[in-house]
């Protein structure tokens, strides 16, 4: 036998024995990583989800919360799982500035198998009300006038909060001040209190705040206006090709077979259109933000190489 001949033998029997196994999936409850506490905005989204999965595989998907790292934590524990479909994770993009800081020791594309997108965090810009800025270019003429004088608070150094942020400066030619929190509970205080001038962080932390008179949103990071702030323009909108969906995936570990692959993204997907999830996500200005396996592959690896990019940029490590 030809080793070519033998090598496609060889693959057809893995061919097979992956859609024999795939044939008998699930025959126990899926465990699915989540990467923050429970009672978050990623919480919150995806147990719909998985209680539509659930009834669609006939086996329960149990959400597993697992925070800290700044949602690595949960992501690397998932990665390191056998790929037989029974460990799941959730992640967002901070994988990919955890790997491009030097953080993450699994590649958040290549290390590995790519399910769906469902939705994503809209991050933005926000001021006190009393503020002197109305606008971002009040804001920003301000900060180019002012070097260094401006502070905006995140949740901490290298999160998805921030990044945009310095991308922005980069962008409009300023310079301003970062203070790095721990986590929203610290900073949105601290804007309240007035020990900063604006914070970057996501509408589930300033929203309830802007919809009590007590902040002023600038812009959104979103490729699209918000729904529930239709008056907040994006950066995109006034000249900035500045751009974070932040995005929630849903992923296995490398190699997973793909007739599973296959069977857990139909199942997630058809929880798309169930009235309770699209109704947590109106609550929480979360869009619906769907990506299947191939192409969830292709926008994680261009994001990765945008926030590697920004990542060097900064010097962050």
């Amino acid at each position: 036998m030809s080793r070519k001949l033998f090598f496609s033998v060889i693959a057809l029997i893995g061919l097979f024995v992956s859609q024999g196994f795939a044939a008998e999936y699930p025959s126990k409850p899926i465990n699915l990583i989540l990467p923050h506490p429970a009672g978050g905005a990623s919480d919150l989204s995806a147990r719909p989800l998985t209680k539509v999965a659930s009834q669609v595989m006939g086996k329960p998907v149990i959400i597993d919360n697992r925070g800290g790292g700044g949602g690595t934590v949960g992501p690397t524990l998932a990665a390191s799982k056998s790929p037989d479909g029974y460990n799941l994770g959730i992640m967002t993009g901070a994988c990919n500035i955890a790997y491009s800081m030097g953080k993450l020791n699994f590649h958040p594309v290549e290390d590995v198998t790519h399910i769906m997108t469902y939705s994503g965090f809209l991050l933005g810009v926000v001021v006190r009300t009393e503020s002197p800025w109305k606008t971002l270019k009040e804001f920003i003429d301000y900060s180019k006038k002012n070097p260094g004088q401006v502070s905006y608070g995140s949740a901490g150094v290298g999160t998805t909060a921030h990044l945009p942020m310095e991308e922005l400066a980069i962008a409009a030619g300023v310079k301003w001040t970062h203070v790095p929190y721990q986590g929203d509970a610290g900073v949105t205080p601290a804007l309240l209190g007035g020990h900063i001038d604006a914070l970057s962080s996501t509408s589930a932390a300033w929203g309830p705040l802007v919809e009590a008179g007590r902040f002023r949103p600038l812009a959104t990071f979103a490729p699209m206006r918000s729904t529930r702030f239709p008056n907040v323009p994006t950066l995109k909108e006034l000249g900035y090709d500045v751009v974070t969906p932040c995005p929630l995936e849903i992923f296995g570990p490398k190699n997973l077979p793909r007739p599973i692959v296959d069977k857990l993204h139909a199942a997630f997907k058809k929880g798309l259109d169930d009235p309770e999830f699209l109704a947590v996500l109106a609550k929480l200005d979360m869009p619906v933000f769907y990506l299947g396996p191939d192409e969830c592959e292709k926008f994680a690896q261009k994001d990765f190489e945008r926030i590697r990019k920004i990542v060097q940029q900064l010097g962050l490590k």
